[in-house]
């Protein structure tokens, strides 16, 4: 038999000869192989090991990664398939033997990689050169084979991007990451709840006790808290618009704001403004709920079509911020959905980092409500509006922290609380919901709106690597189309149906989404096939878009948000470097309507028309140094074709970095900046601060800065002449001689002659004393 220690001559089979597969199973008499063997072949831990039934005609599977690569063969009189019979020994005799043994009619013990003893005692070749007797292995065998091979492919994949993460210093391969799962969660899903501890016993005399002794030292749960009657804070009350005015403001919000995030009950909110205004004393109004509607009316004001909707907004944010206690440690819920109204605010005002600062106080106000749970609220409205305030901060945290490249606020692992109710506010009362009979019960947009952000968490760490690979993307995308299913049939980029202006606006979370997804491949880092590719998928977004602003009904001004105003934006430079200049004209006409309603629209008007002025500037440098070689070797005097200036166009680095737009305000995303920190600091001229009031402060524009760009009109023209068939300028080039045209061609064909009129009688006696010398 043989021992560890011998390994004489290694196994040489014939080549030529040999056909059996390498993965077949070890004769029934070879020994195993030894431990420190395997243990060195494996080169892997100790695993659990599993045990496999063996197949019918006797073979068996292989076994799994965490064994022993080899197996000895199991007989069929052995296996409890085949039934308890034992055949005759020549029958069952399968197992090989090399030409030494066979030769002197001994038993052989060679397994796959060791000789057989006798080969070893005699210091020969162990070898075979017979196939007859030789088992093949079975399609079973070569997919369990495969099978373990893709999953240990997996395990690598997986601990090659550990090891990415945490020195960042080993090359990934992109395709095996790929291959790691991508949780995205399932639409209408709700969040898994976490368990809660439980009593072994009634613990309500511990409880009244807990009460009494634990003053100052904790806070109960939301639930068990004790209500504060004594008020501290006591601040003058600034004085209320009238009623016409605030009932104007109010549909302005509701048509803008709660048909995407209800977070009021309105059937409630409007007694209490009828209350308001009915009564004379302030006073005996609660400075929580005053703040909270200066803020509802705040925002409601810069949806409005007023003339001076921003200055009023301003002031009236400014009158919510004045009743807000910095000092407060017992928060309410109109706490909660004040300090979220004015980050929505701030947001809607260009002034991001503010409204990233403020929700940062907003979601901490919720978290010590302990809105980001489940508890025991007995009124059915009171714990809806708790889960739909919470929600509508997930959506702004996920989107606001996205658009800015900021880590996210909320962490998914800290959320137990259940989806809204699936209708509207008008429906629900404090014993449930009560559906109507000839209505639909839910009108607003929270839950599709909630499914598209869900997935945010994922979308980040797929931005976090230098290339999202084309199995993401295609998880992604399949995931944004089933949650588009959930809109409306008119916002299927197939259909041609009308579309109300506000649906745009919820639909705007998924094509802002797809975009910023596809955009991340324009990187340096990403092969040119992947940049190449993330052009087209956010020309497709960009068209969509563009084809969803061309079926709306009204203007968007009225409902426009800025998140809807930036992604407009960046459709349009997708467009126009792509030169799809009609769908461009589209978003252009879109902007120029929301215009002055949002702060972000006027930056982004002066950045495309830069933009514009150095696609036109590229495509005519472009136009004059492309290679045009004409037949039979002579120059082409005709310029270059469009294909050819529009793939040079897609392929400059200097174009990308523009069409990029905002994502080069990452400091992880972006790549213009490498080499700045060496260059003279850039001192601004603009003070800091400012407020609500001043509209270089929301621009971030001078004064002079917001007319160098000119205006929209301008912008619109200057898109149209571009889209003109004249496109490129002629190209001056030095006389070439004529080629002689044979009349072949006949009278009706003009395709090479020249247009009437269009040469002069000087140029045509040249051309024809060339013809004649030639």
């Amino acid at each position: 038999m043989a021992t560890p220690s011998h390994n004489a001559f290694p196994r040489s089979p014939n080549p030529s000869t040999r056909s059996y597969d390498s993965s077949s199973v070890s004769s029934a008499t070879s020994p195993r192989p030894p431990a420190q063997y395997l243990n060195s072949l494996m080169n892997t831990g100790t695993r659990p090991s599993t045990t496999h039934q063996p197949q019918p005609l006797g073979i068996p599977t292989l076994p799994p990664v965490s064994q022993a690569a080899f197996q000895s063969y199991t007989p069929v009189a052995a296996s409890s398939v085949m039934g308890p019979q034992k055949r005759a020994y020549r029958q069952r005799r399968k197992d090989p033997s090399c030409d030494a043994c066979r030769e002197r009619k001994v038993k052989c013990d060679a397994t796959e990689t060791t000789s057989c003893s006798e080969c070893s005692s005699r210091n020969v070749k162990c070898q075979f050169t017979k196939e007859t007797n030789r088992r093949m292995s079975s399609i079973k065998q070569v997919q369990d084979l495969e099978k373990q091979l893709e999953r240990l492919k997996r395990e690598n994949s997986s601990l090659k991007r550990m090891l990415s993460e945490r020195d960042g210093q080993m090359d990934v391969d992109v395709d095996n990451v790929e291959q790691l799962p991508l949780q995205l969660p399932e639409i209408r899903s709700e969040p898994k709840r976490r368990r809660r501890v439980t009593p072994l016993h009634d613990p309500s005399r511990a409880r009244s006790q807990m009460r009494k002794y634990s003053k100052g030292l904790l806070k109960a749960p939301a639930p068990c808290r004790q209500s504060f009657v004594t008020t501290v804070f006591d601040p003058p009350r600034p004085p209320l618009p009238s009623k016409a005015t605030a009932e104007k403001l109010l549909r302005a919000y509701y048509g803008a704001v709660h048909i995407t995030m209800p977070i009021l009950h309105w059937p409630t909110l409007q007694h209490d403004v009828d209350e308001l205004y009915q009564g004379s004393n302030l006073q005996r109004v609660s400075t929580s709920w005053l703040s909270m509607f200066f803020a509802v009316l705040g925002v409601g004001s810069l949806f409005s079509d007023d003339l001076d909707r921003t200055n009023r907004a301003g002031e009236l944010l400014e009158a919510s911020r004045s009743l807000t206690d910095p000092w407060n440690n017992d928060f309410t819920l109109d706490n909660a959905r004040t300090l979220f109204l004015l980050s929505l605010a701030l947001n809607e005002l260009n002034l991001k980092s503010a409204a990233w600062s403020w929700l940062g106080s907003a979601v901490r106000c919720a978290q010590d409500m302990d809105l980001h749970l489940e508890t025991g609220i007995r009124s059915r409205v009171e714990a809806d509006m708790r889960r739909r305030v919470w929600w509508a901060m997930y959506i702004l945290d996920r989107t606001l922290s996205l658009e800015l490249g900021r880590p996210f606020i909320i962490d998914d692992a800290d959320c137990d609380v259940s989806l809204p109710e699936p209708c509207d506010d008008h429906f629900l009362q404090t014993d449930g919901p009560i559906h109507p009979l000839n209505a639909n019960p839910l009108t607003h947009y929270l839950h599709v709106v909630i499914d598209v952000v869900r997935c945010y968490s994922a979308l980040r760490k797929a931005l976090s690597m230098q290339v999202v690979g084309p199995t993401r993307l295609a998880t992604f995308d399949a995931h944004f189309v089933a949650c588009q299913r959930a809109f409306p049939a008119a916002c299927d980029p197939q259909s041609d149906l009308p579309i109300a202006p506000h649906i745009l606006m919820p639909l705007t979370y998924l094509l802002s989404a797809r975009l910023l997804l596809h955009r991340h491949n324009l990187a340096p880092t990403c092969p040119p096939e992947t940049r190449k590719g993330a052009i087209d998928q956010c020309t497709i977004t960009a068209m969509d878009t563009a084809d969803l602003i061309g079926r709306t009904s009204a203007t968007l001004a009225d409902t426009a948000t800025a998140l809807l105003t930036t992604h407009i934006f960046r459709c349009t430079l997708f467009l126009l470097l792509v030169g799809r200049y009609e769908a461009a004209s589209t978003c252009i006409r879109a902007l120029s309507s929301i215009g002055a309603r949002r702060d972000v629209a006027t930056p982004c008007g002066r950045f495309l028309s830069f933009f514009l002025t150095t696609l036109t500037s590229k495509r005519a440098e472009l136009a004059s140094y492309l290679p045009r070689p004409g037949p039979h070797g002579f120059a082409n005097t005709a310029p270059p074709g469009p294909a050819a200036v529009q793939e040079s166009l897609v392929r400059d680095e200097e174009l990308l970095i523009y069409v990029s737009a905002d994502l080069q305000a990452g400091p992880e995303s972006s790549w213009v900046w490498a080499g700045a920190e060496s260059e003279a600091p850039v001192i601004s001229t603009k003070p800091a601060g400012g407020g609500l009031l001043m509209a270089d402060n929301r621009t971030g524009l001078s004064a002079e800065e917001m007319q160098d760009w000119g205006d929209w009109d301008g912008l619109f023209a200057r898109i149209k002449s571009l889209a003109s068939p004249q496109t490129l300028p002629p190209i001056k080039m030095e006389q070439a001689p004529s080629v002689p045209r044979s009349n072949a061609s006949g009278p009706g064909s003009s395709g090479n002659s020249p247009a009437p009129g269009a040469g002069s009688g000087p140029r045509n006696a040249e051309r024809i004393s060339i013809a004649n010398i030639i």
